[in-house]
């Protein structure tokens, strides 16, 4: 993760083709979240309504790239 990168949280409202999503955070901004080709197939199931990761950068906020969770057992 970049040093400058941040991470927030947020709520899908319509999915895009390619693994791209709207994705609105809970001050009201919405943003595009992407998937990477690597976690494409981890995001496979997501629909509206779901709550995501995202990491972004001062530069962009217009964009987020979506995270996965570790899943712990």
């Amino acid at each position: 993760m970049r040093e400058d990168a941040f991470r927030v949280e947020g709520r899908v409202i319509g999915a895009l083709p390619n693994g791209t999503f709207q994705v609105e955070l809970s001050n009201g901004h919405r943003l595009l979240g992407f998937a990477t080709s690597r976690t494409e197939n981890e995001f496979a199931g997501v629909k509206p309504g779901d709550t995501v990761k995202l990491q972004l950068t001062p530069f962009d906020l217009s964009t987020g790239r979506l995270l996965v969770e570790k899943k712990t057992i």
